[in-house]
């Protein structure tokens, strides 16, 4: 695939994204922003680029996006080394987010679940067990969504099945979420 290829290809599922994502970004959004007014957290998951795409969205919140605004509660599972070699050697990998979700989930918390295949089963461990302790289960997956999909209250489907313009759509997701909860949280605090 040449360069030009590969912005085209960008562009197609962008454009695509424009189309059949916003609907689901809203109420991912109202129920992010529902969570945090609730003074409930939000929790992240994912492997590889996922963990980042989780790593990166929990630092937004905590820090800020584009305006400034109180620091946002909100955990990224994947960003503690002692704690994933630790419950990986002790219980296995499929459980290093689970055993996590299990020592810092309550009811009302939001679970940002990414998995591109939507089929990773630690990703799906950790949003099987953040449903029955009262969770909202948001996925952000590729167009299958895998076994992820009848795990989540919340689906943000990437419309490809490439992993690299999934991962693209998961971090312009990431953008829009973080603008419109900025917005949210801005009229909130002035009002």
């Amino acid at each position: 695939m040449t360069i030009h290829e590969v912005f085209a290809e960008h562009s197609q599922v962008a454009a695509r994204a424009a189309l059949e994502l916003p609907p689901v970004l809203e109420r991912a959004v109202a129920v992010m922003h529902e969570c945090l007014r609730g003074g409930r957290k939000v929790l992240a998951c994912g492997n590889g680029g996922s963990a980042a795409d989780a790593q990166h969205l929990v630092a937004e919140l905590v820090g800020r996006f584009r305006a400034e605004r109180r620091a946002l509660p909100a955990i990224a599972l994947s960003a503690d080394t002692a704690i994933l070699t630790a419950v990986g050697n002790d219980y296995g990998y499929e459980r290093v987010f689970a055993r996590q979700i299990e020592a810092l989930a309550q009811a009302g918390d939001v679970l940002l679940a990414f998995s591109t295949s939507g089929n990773s089963p630690n990703v799906l461990r950790a949003a099987e067990r953040a449903r029955t302790l009262g969770c909202t289960v948001v996925a952000f997956t590729g167009a299958g969504g895998g076994a992820l999909a009848a795990q989540a209250d919340l689906l943000v489907r990437a419309p490809s099945t490439v992993v690299a313009r999934i991962q693209e759509m998961h971090t312009l997701c990431i953008h829009v979420i973080c603008e419109a909860l900025d917005a949210l949280l801005g009229a909130q605090e002035r009002a």
